[in-house]
C-alpha cells in the first residue's frame, strides 16, 4: 500500500478521498488554487501545495504542476477524483512517465471510451447493446440531417466529446434540425474544443440507469445499478440504488453488459457504464442500450457504497497498489435502498441560476451522510461548481429511504446563499417519484409545481424579527418604558416585498407580534420559545439576511429604512451580470434595435453559460463590456436608451 498520495482535485471529492486514505494510514497531499487557500480539503490534508490562480486552467488543469507537486512531496501516486484531469489520457501518460502511479484506469482505456462514437462502435463489437443512431465521421449538416430522417424523429444531437448535458439538443421535427445542430456544435466547441456530434434515436420514456463496475485490468465485477433518471437539463439531481422496478433478469443482463464493456478495454479501477432504458413498457432486458462509460469514480458513488457495504475509494487504492479484485461477483449483494440528493447554491425560481455567497451557517441532521467540501464561513466561489453537499440516506426499503431523505433535507440548514433545498424536498414528495414511476422528463413536466416558491407564515416572520432584534436569547434585550410594555418595530424583506413587523414585549417570557394584519404570540416555556403555539425554528443572522430554518430555509432581508434603494423594482434599461463571471460573447451594438427576450450577451460562470436577455423592446444606447472581460456580480453590460415618460 502507498505511504502517501496526492489528490489532484478540490472540494467534496478531495475530502472524500482523504477520509478513506487517512483511515487506511495513507498520508494525503492536497493541491489548491488562490481561491481555495482556506478550503476544507486543504485543512484536512497532511500537506498542501499551492498550484496557481483561481481559474481551473491556471491550477487544477495544470498537469505538469500537479505532477511536480507530487514528486516534491514524495507522493507515490495521484488520485484524480472526478472532473478536471480525471479522464485525460495525456495526464495519465505523464503521471506514469514521472514514475508515479495513477489511481484509475490506463490511458488506453480512457482513450477507448473518450469519444462517444468510437466507444459505441467498440461496445457494439463487444456485444453490448447500442442505441440506434449515426456515429460516423461525416459531419456534413445535410448528411447528419439525412441520418436523422433515417433514424426517425425525435432524435438527440450529442457532442462526441460531451458530458454534463453540454452540446446536447433534442430535435422533434425535421425543420428544427439545422438550428439545433448549429447550437449544439457551438456549445460543444466552447466546452470541449471539438464540435463533432452524433445523432441518436430519442427514447420516449427514457430512464438513465448505470452500472458500477470495477476491474483489475483483466477481470471485472459489477456492483449493481444506480438509477439517475431524475434530471434537469441532462444533469442529475437525485440518484438512487437499486433502480426501482428492476427485475432480476434485467439486472443480470445489465450487469453482464457492464462487465463485458469493462473487460473489453482491460479496465482497472472504478468506472460506470451508463445505459438509456426504454421504460414505456416497464423494465425489460431487451430495452436498454449503452450510452457511454465514465472512466472514473462518479459523483453518485455513495449510494452504491450504501447498498453494498463497499468503500469504493478503498478498492481504488488497493487495486492501484497492485492487489487483485477485493471481491468476487458472487460475494457482492444488495442490502436495502439508498438515495443521494445534490445540494447546490442556486436560485431555483430564476431558472436554477448558480449562486455565490459566504456560508454563514451550515448544518446537517443526524441519520444522513453529508459529503461536503465546504464549512460554515467558507465562500461559494464563482470559479467552480456550486455544490454545497451530497445528502445520502439508506433504509431497508425504498419507501423508508425516501422518507429519511425527506426528513434529512428538511433538517439541513444553510445560511448565506440561496439553495435548491426546497426543490429537492418537493421532489421527495412527488407522487410519481415516490411510486417509482420516474423518467428523465419528470422534472420538466412538473417544473412549475416543483419550483414554486415557499410562502412564509407569520410565525416565520416573527422568528426572523425576534432574532434580528435580539429578543430570542436567554439574555434578551427587553428594554424599559415607564407607562406601558415596550414596543419595537422592524421592516423585513421577502422576495422584494416589504413586511412591517411590530412587537410588544409583555415580559421576559411573552411577546406579542404584529405581522401585517396577523397577530402572533411568542411564549417561552422551559427555556424554549414557541411562536403561534409551535417551537421557534433556528435562525441565522448574517450579512443583512435573517435565515429561518424551516421550510428548507426562508431568507428575509433586513431593511434599513434610511438606506432603501429608491430605484427598487428593477431597471429595465440596463442588463446586469447576475454573478461574477467571464463575458463569453456580446451580441449587441450601439444603435441596434432589440426586442424583449433577445439575447444580448453570454456570461460564463460556474462551469455553465448563461444567456442575458433584453427585458424590453428598445434601442441599445451603449455596450459596457466586451467579450473576454471578467466582471463582478451586478456589473452593467448593456444599456438601452431610456424610454420617454
Amino acid at each position: 500500500m502507498f505511504d502517501k498520495i496526492l489528490i489532484a482535485n478540490r472540494g467534496e471529492i478531495a475530502c472524500r478521498v482523504m477520509e478513506t486514505a487517512q483511515r487506511m494510514g495513507v498520508a494525503c497531499v492536497a493541491v489548491y488554487s488562490d481561491a481555495d487557500a482556506g478550503a476544507k480539503h486543504v485543512a484536512m490534508a497532511d500537506e498542501a501545495v499551492h498550484i496557481g490562480g483561481p481559474a481551473p486552467a491556471d491550477s487544477y488543469l495544470k498537469g505538469d504542476v500537479i505532477i511536480a507537486a507530487a514528486l516534491e512531496t514524495g507522493a507515490q501516486a495521484i488520485h484524480p477524483g472526478y472532473g478536471f484531469l480525471s479522464e485525460n489520457p495525456g495526464f495519465v501518460d505523464a503521471v506514469e512517465a514521472a514514475g508515479l502511479t495513477f489511481i484509475g484506469p490506463s490511458a488506453s482505456a480512457i482513450r477507448a471510451m473518450g469519444l462517444k462514437d468510437a466507444a459505441k462502435a467498440l461496445m457494439h463489437e463487444a456485444g453490448v447493446p447500442v442505441v440506434p443512431g449515426y456515429h460516423g465521421d461525416n459531419q456534413d449538416p445535410e448528411h447528419l440531417a439525412g441520418a436523422a430522417d433515417t433514424i426517425g424523429y425525435p432524435v438527440l444531437i450529442k457532442a462526441v466529446a460531451g458530458g454534463g448535458g453540454k452540446g446536447m439538443r433534442l430535435v422533434e421535427r425535421p425543420q428544427d434540425f439545422a438550428a439545433a445542430l448549429d447550437s449544439a456544435r457551438g456549445e460543444a466547441s466552447t466546452a470541449f474544443g471539438n464540435d463533432a456530434v452524433l445523432v441518436e434515436k430519442f427514447v420516449s420514456k427514457p430512464r438513465h440507469i448505470e452500472v458500477q463496475v470495477f476491474g483489475d485490468g483483466t477481470h471485472a465485477v459489477h456492483l449493481f445499478e444506480r438509477d439517475c433518471s431524475l434530471q434537469r437539463r441532462h444533469q442529475k439531481v437525485i440518484e438512487e440504488a437499486p433502480a426501482p422496478g428492476m427485475t432480476e433478469e434485467m439486472r443480470a443482463a445489465m450487469g453482464q453488459a457492464g462487465v463485458r464493456a469493462a473487460e473489453a478495454i482491460g479496465y482497472k479501477g472504478a468506472g460506470t457504464v451508463e445505459f438509456i432504458v426504454d421504460a414505456s413498457d416497464g423494465l425489460r432486458a431487451d430495452r436498454f442500450w449503452f450510452m457511454e462509460m465514465n472512466t472514473r469514480l462518479q459523483v453518485e458513488h455513495p449510494v452504491t457504497e450504501a447498498i453494498t457495504g463497499v468503500d469504493l475509494v478503498e478498492w481504488q487504492l488497493r487495486v492501484a497498489a497492485g492487489e487483485s479484485l477485493p471481491a468476487r461477483q458472487e460475494e457482492l449483494s444488495i442490502t436495502g435502498h439508498a438515495f443521494e440528493a445534490r445540494l447546490y447554491a442556486e436560485d431555483v425560481p430564476k431558472g436554477f441560476l448558480p449562486a455565490t455567497g459566504t456560508l454563514s451557517h451550515l448544518a446537517f441532521p443526524e441519520g444522513c451522510r453529508a459529503d461536503s467540501g465546504v464549512r460554515a464561513g467558507d465562500t461559494i466561489s464563482p470559479w467552480y461548481d456550486p455544490m454545497i453537499s451530497k445528502v445520502i440516506v439508506h433504509g431497508p426499503t425504498r419507501a423508508v429511504a425516501l422518507s429519511r431523505l425527506d426528513r434529512a433535507l428538511a433538517g439541513t440548514q444553510v445560511g448565506g446563499t440561496v439553495t435548491n433545498l426546497a426543490f429537492l424536498g418537493a421532489l421527495t414528495r412527488h407522487a410519481g417519484f415516490a411510486a417509482g414511476d420516474v423518467d428523465t422528463g419528470l422534472i420538466g413536466r412538473d417544473i412549475d409545481a416543483l419550483v414554486a416558491a415557499p410562502a412564509p407564515e407569520p410565525r416565520h416572520v416573527a422568528a426572523a424579527a425576534m432574532a434580528v432584534l435580539g429578543l430570542a436569547g436567554d439574555q434578551a434585550e427587553q428594554g424599559f418604558t415607564l407607562w406601558a410594555p415596550l414596543h419595537r418595530a422592524i421592516t423585513l424583506g421577502w422576495q422584494g416585498e416589504e413586511l412591517a413587523v411590530d412587537v410588544q414585549v409583555e415580559g421576559r417570557n411573552r411577546q406579542l407580534w404584529q405581522v401585517g394584519a396577523d397577530q402572533v404570540v411568542a411564549e417561552r416555556h422551559d427555556g424554549r420559545w414557541r411562536i403561534g403555539g409551535r417551537a421557534m425554528p433556528d435562525v441565522s443572522v448574517a450579512g443583512g439576511v435573517a435565515t429561518v430554518f424551516d421550510g428548507y430555509g426562508l431568507p428575509f432581508d433586513i431593511i434599513d429604512p434610511l438606506e432603501r434603494d429608491s430605484s427598487a423594482g428593477g431597471d429595465t434599461n440596463v442588463v446586469l451580470a447576475p454573478m461574477p463571471g467571464l463575458v463569453k460573447a456580446v451580441f449587441a451594438a450601439a444603435g441596434q434595435a432589440v426586442q424583449e427576450g433577445d439575447r444580448l450577451a453570454i456570461l460564463e460562470a460556474m462551469k455553465m453559460e448563461h444567456s442575458l436577455l433584453a427585458a424590453r423592446d428598445g434601442v441599445v444606447a451603449e455596450v459596457l463590456a466586451e467579450a473576454g472581460a471578467q466582471v463582478e456580480a451586478g456589473a452593467a453590460l448593456v444599456r438601452l436608451v431610456e424610454e420617454e415618460a
